[in-house]
């Protein structure tokens, strides 16, 4: 089959983000043969759950299929992982967003798309519903941390997915300085 990377950005992102960017130039610079997507991720919960379980379906057969996630998208790839047995890099995963996200209810902006809407508490029920307990396959996951991320604990991912593969980092922030750095470990991890 063909290899795919699917790029899940996080909360309020695009696939404009820096570290989409950087993985999808990595692939067409050096493994053009790797089909890069990077989709606009729909704001709710229920709805960006459904909207890539549906594309992943769409794939599945005809594409080896690989992950990473990003913050939110690191939640995301974490439960596709567990429905389909995927290969994931999470990078500064939510752990606990619909704990995390209480603070955003209400009026949100996306910054690179310029969408509102409204975060309500049925969403955070949506994203509960999503938590994956236990880790099924945890030798196909690998969390790339930054001990500096100013937006969630760094301590819940490390305990979170202490039975996988783990580059945990001093300083840094949410964004993961020095990304740069990690695209071609990615894809051999990822076995694309």
């Amino acid at each position: 089959m063909k290899p795919l990377l699917l790029y899940i950005h996080g909360f309020n992102s695009s696939p404009k983000s820096l570290k989409a960017t950087q993985m999808a130039e990595y692939c067409q610079r050096e493994r053009p043969d790797i089909r890069v997507e990077i989709p606009q991720m729909p704001c709710y919960p229920l709805e960006a759950a459904t909207f890539i379980d549906e594309l992943v379906q769409s794939l599945r057969h005809e594409y080896q299929i690989a992950l990473v996630g990003s913050s939110l998208g690191g939640y995301i790839s974490t439960w596709l992982n567990d429905r389909y047995q995927l290969p994931a890099v999470l990078v500064n995963p939510a752990v606990k967003p619909y704990e995390l996200l209480q603070d955003y209810l209400g009026e949100q902006e996306n910054p690179y798309t310029g969408e509102r809407y409204f975060l309500e508490p049925q969403h955070m029920d949506e994203l509960r519903q999503m938590d994956v307990a236990q880790l099924s396959r945890p030798e196909q996951l690998w969390l790339l941390q930054q001990e500096g991320d100013e937006v969630l604990d760094y301590r819940q991912a490390v305990e979170k997915y202490s039975s996988c593969r783990q580059t945990v980092e001093p300083e840094g922030d949410h964004s993961f300085v020095g990304f740069d750095r990690y695209p071609e470990q990615i894809i051999q991890f990822l076995g694309l």
